[in-house]
């Protein structure tokens, strides 16, 4: 026995894992560090412009939303909490964003929905095919179909199916009726089908 007493602290350094970028910029932008703030910016931003891009079908309005959110997200940090992870935060914010942005700049944001009641009827007379789960929305290409969706079907569905919302939260982000989204939604698996068996018989030669 040496008599050196052996403190909690010496075994820190062997369990240790590398630390998380997105927490360590996390804790410098709230300390007010701009240099983080370019680090999350170059980090997310593809990802962030693909995200606006989908929800907008718009590249150059897509292009401006993508700016405020890195703004909001320097304004805003303190409020993660990291309860979630940063990047789900920032996809939150980078939809809350656009959705809100696109509100200012189309006062008839509400008409792009139709009533509650024409949407039920919709949803009762829409006939999807639930192979269209299958497709795998990464695949190269299918972009473009959800950039070519109506706007207020390609919102839902990109909210739906992309970033994961449930119909509840688009109902509630939107102002309109749970049963809205899922009509929306619907609709637009319904385009994005026929436009890929399209694209499909097109490109085999079909008719």
């Amino acid at each position: 026995m040496t008599g050196k007493v052996i403190t909690p602290g010496v075994f820190k350094g062997s369990e240790s894992r590398p630390p998380d970028d997105d927490l360590v910029w996390v804790e410098q932008l709230k300390q007010g560090q701009q240099s983080a703030l370019k680090q999350v910016y170059d980090k997310y931003l593809n990802r962030i412009y693909a995200l606006c891009l989908r929800l907008s079908g718009d590249a150059e309005l897509a292009e401006d939303i993508t700016q405020e959110v890195f703004v909001q997200v320097w304004q805003k940090i303190h409020n993660f909490r990291g309860d979630s992870k940063f990047s789900t935060w920032l996809h939150s914010v980078a939809s809350n964003v656009a959705i809100g942005y696109m509100r200012r700049q189309k006062p008839w944001w509400r008409s792009w929905f139709g009533s509650a009641e024409q949407n039920e009827v919709a949803l009762q007379n829409i006939k999807t095919n639930d192979d269209m789960s299958n497709f795998d929305l990464s695949r190269s290409g299918l972009d473009k179909h959800i950039t070519g969706l109506p706007q207020q079907a390609r919102i839902v569905f990109v909210l739906f199916a992309i970033e994961g919302w449930r119909h509840e939260e688009i109902g509630k982000e939107l102002n309109i009726a749970v049963g809205s989204s899922k009509a929306q939604y619907h609709r637009a698996k319904q385009l994005l089908q026929q436009a890929i068996v399209k694209e499909n018989n097109e490109s085999s030669g079909g008719a």
